[in-house]
C-alpha cells in the first residue's frame, strides 16, 4: 500500500474535488473515495500475493517449522508439537565409608544401606570410597497434539541408574524409565511423581539422593486435576505395593530385608489441593492404602493413611523456603528410598501400622544472578509396635545437606555438596555417612 504525496501533480484533481464539493455532489465524492480504497486494497493483495509465491520459492516442501511448545517442532503434515531435552551430568563421590563394590549407594544416597553397629562405624577396611560416574544423564522426549477435549500430551524420560554395570572397562549402566505419560485436557496415565506430593517443593541438591525427610516415588497411576481460581485439585488411584517387616525373622543388625507382598488388591488413592496466595505456593494432601499380606503363615490387611503438607514462600527478590511435613502410618514405602516398612507383622501373623513422621526446610540462597546456595535440614523417625523382634529395621534418620552452585551460563551447573546423615535402626544400632560431591551439569 503507497501513500500519496502532495504536490502539483495532484493540484488539478485537488481543485476539482473542492469544487465538486462545494457545489454540493456529494455523491461524486463518496464515489471517488471509494473507488481510491479499492485501488489501496488491490495493491496490498498484489503485494500479499508476491510474498506468498517468494516463500513458496524459497521454502522448500515438507519442511520441519517451529512447534507450539517451545523449543519444539512439528513435522511436515502434522500438528503435533515435539521436544528433546535432558542433561548430561558428571559426578565426583568422596565417602568417608564404602557401601560395597559396584554399589549404586556409593553414587548417590542410599539411607537403608548405611552400614551400622554397636560404635556407630565401620570397620576400617570400609573406610574412604571416591566414585566418578555419569549414570544421573537424562534424556526425555515430549509431545503435544491439540485435540477438541484440550490438548493430547506425552512425555517420556529416563537415566542411566537402571541395572548396575562395574567399572572395570566400560562403566556401562542400563537406563530406566522415569516418567511414561500421557494427558488429554485433564486427564493423566501413565507413570509419574505421585500425587500424594508436590515435585516442585523438591529443595535443590548437587547430589541424586535428596534429604531423608521427603516423600519421593515415581508409579503409575491415572489422574483427575481440575484448576481453580487459586490453584488446583487433583486426585489419583496409583500402584499398591506393601512391604513388611516380619517378627522374629532371622536378622542380622542393619541388613533387614522387608518382605514384599504379592496379593495387593485395591489402588493407593490419594486427593491433594494446591493455592497459590501473596505468601507462596501451598499443598495439603491425603492418602489411603491397603496394607495387606497374604502368605502361606500370615494373611491379614489393614487400611492406613497419611498426611503431606509442602509450602514454597519467596523471599526478597530471589530466595526461597521450602518446607515439608509428612505423618500417617501407610508412608512407608513413600518415604525416600522406601525407608520405613508399610506394615510389622507380629509372631500370630497380624498386621500391625506404625506411625511415621518425616520433615524437611531448605533455604536456596542466591549470592548472585550466577552462584546460589541451599541449606538442607531433614529427620525421619518411626514408632515401631512392641512385642515383636524388628531389630534389624529401619528407626529413623537424620540429614544435613550445604552446596554451592554455579552457572558460568544459563543451562551449566558447576556444584559441590556437603552431605551428612545418621541411620538408626530399632535396637539403637546407628551409622553416620559422611560425604563431598562435585557434579558438573550440562542441559540441553
Amino acid at each position: 500500500m503507497t501513500t500519496r504525496p502532495l504536490g502539483s501533480k495532484h493540484h488539478a484533481w485537488s481543485a476539482l474535488a473542492l469544487a465538486v464539493s462545494l457545489t454540493g455532489a456529494d455523491a461524486v465524492a463518496r464515489a471517488d473515495t471509494l473507488s481510491d480504497l479499492r485501488e489501496q486494497t488491490d495493491a496490498l493483495q498484489r503485494k500479499v500475493n508476491e510474498l506468498e509465491e517468494a516463500q513458496r520459492k524459497t521454502a522448500p516442501t515438507g519442511a520441519v517449522t517451529a512447534g507450539a511448545i517451545p523449543g519444539s517442532f512439528t513435522l511436515p503434515g502434522s500438528n503435533t508439537s515435539i521436544k528433546l531435552g535432558g542433561y548430561v551430568k558428571f559426578d565426583a563421590v568422596y565417602s568417608d565409608i564404602t557401601q560395597g563394590v559396584d554399589a549404586v549407594a556409593n553414587q548417590q544416597t542410599v539411607d537403608s544401606a548405611i552400614p551400622v553397629g554397636p560404635t556407630g562405624t565401620p570397620a576400617d577396611h570400609k573406610r574412604g570410597q571416591l566414585t566418578l560416574h555419569a549414570r544421573q544423564t537424562r534424556l526425555n522426549l515430549a509431545t503435544s497434539t491439540p485435540t477438541e477435549y484440550g490438548n493430547m500430551t506425552t512425555f517420556i524420560e529416563g537415566d542411566f541408574f537402571g541395572a548396575d554395570g562395574n567399572e572395570s572397562v566400560t562403566n556401562s549402566n542400563g537406563f530406566r524409565i522415569r516418567h511414561a505419560y500421557g494427558t488429554l485436557g485433564n486427564f493423566l496415565a501413565g507413570q509419574y511423581w505421585t500425587n500424594f506430593f508436590d515435585e516442585n517443593t523438591y529443595a535443590e541438591t548437587v547430589e541424586f539422593g535428596g534429604p531423608v525427610g521427603e516423600i519421593f516415588i515415581r508409579q503409575a497411576q491415572v489422574r483427575w486435576t481440575q484448576p481453580f481460581a487459586a490453584g488446583e485439585w487433583s486426585a489419583s488411584m496409583e500402584n499398591p505395593e506393601s512391604l513388611f517387616a516380619v517378627s522374629g525373622a532371622p536378622l542380622t543388625a542393619g541388613s533387614a530385608t522387608p518382605l514384599r507382598s504379592d496379593r495387593d488388591r485395591y489402588p493407593d488413592i490419594t486427593g491433594r489441593l494446591k493455592w497459590k496466595n501473596e505468601l507462596g505456593t501451598f499443598n495439603a494432601a491425603l492418602i489411603a492404602r491397603n496394607i495387606r499380606i497374604d502368605s502361606t503363615t500370615a494373611a491379614d490387611a489393614k487400611w492406613g493413611e497419611g498426611v503431606s503438607l509442602t509450602e514454597v514462600i519467596p523471599i526478597g527478590n530471589s530466595d526461597d523456603l521450602r518446607a515439608n511435613f509428612n505423618v500417617g502410618n501407610a508412608i512407608g514405602r513413600y518415604q525416600l528410598s522406601g525407608f520405613f516398612p508399610d506394615g510389622y507383622v507380629d509372631a500370630a501373623g497380624k498386621v500391625r501400622l506404625a506411625r511415621a513422621r518425616s520433615a524437611y526446610a531448605a533455604y536456596r540462597h542466591f549470592w548472585s544472578s550466577t552462584l546460589r546456595s541451599s541449606l538442607i535440614l531433614a529427620a525421619s523417625s518411626t514408632d515401631t509396635p512392641a512385642g515383636g523382634t524388628f531389630n534389624g529395621f529401619n528407626k529413623s534418620a537424620r540429614s544435613t545437606h550445604l552446596n554451592l552452585i554455579f552457572s558460568p551460563v544459563p543451562r551449566v551447573n558447576l556444584g559441590m555438596e556437603l552431605i551428612g546423615e545418621r541411620r538408626t535402626v530399632v535396637d539403637g544400632d546407628f551409622g553416620i555417612l559422611r560425604r563431598v560431591q562435585f557434579a558438573a551439569q550440562y542441559l540441553f
